[in-house]
């Protein structure tokens, strides 16, 4: 069992451990960068990819189901926010907190960077279904490891619903 992420015609199909080490590191870059309603609804919908939380095998998501932006320059805002927190994420960032090797997660990140520059946002004038809205974003930080979490709906960010 696994999850999908697909951007358009692309898939990116990750086993439930890749999916946690993928986005455990992509959260770990958007909690940094993150300044912007939209970046904020971005990093609620990547709280939902926790299987510790959501199930294993119960997530994933479609960039077609994004709602991007209502205008050109809107659309180009949020996604090179996703590529700039990729960027992040592939620099490392703070993958020491996560305590684990991660011999797999580069590979993820290249793929999803590579789907998310090929793809094209439609002209969207409506919240896409599944994509936090802005009353929904994830605007609460866990203040025990600095990351944006879903609080107060769950206990604390994906650190600390990770089994010990």
């Amino acid at each position: 069992m696994g999850n999908v992420f697909g951007g358009g015609e692309q898939r990116l199909y990750l086993s439930n451990g890749g999916t946690e080490v993928f986005i455990d590191v992509l959260m770990l870059a958007v909690s940094e960068l993150a300044d912007d309603v939209w970046d904020y609804r971005f990093a609620a919908l990547l709280t939902l990819q926790d299987q510790n939380v959501m199930g294993r095998g119960a997530v994933g998501f479609d960039l077609r189901d994004i709602a991007w932006g209502t205008t050109a320059q809107g659309r180009g805002r949020s996604k090179d926010f996703v590529l700039r927190a990729t960027a992040l994420a592939l620099s490392r960032h703070r993958w020491s907190d996560l305590g684990d090797d991660l011999p797999f997660a580069q590979d993820y990140l290249l793929r999803f960077q590579a789907m998310v520059q090929s793809f094209e946002p439609a002209d969207d004038t409506h919240d896409a279904e599944g994509f936090p809205g802005p009353e929904e974003r994830a605007m609460a930080s866990c203040t025990q490891h600095r990351i944006l979490s879903a609080l107060p709906h769950w206990d604390g960010c994906f650190l600390c619903t990770k089994p010990r």
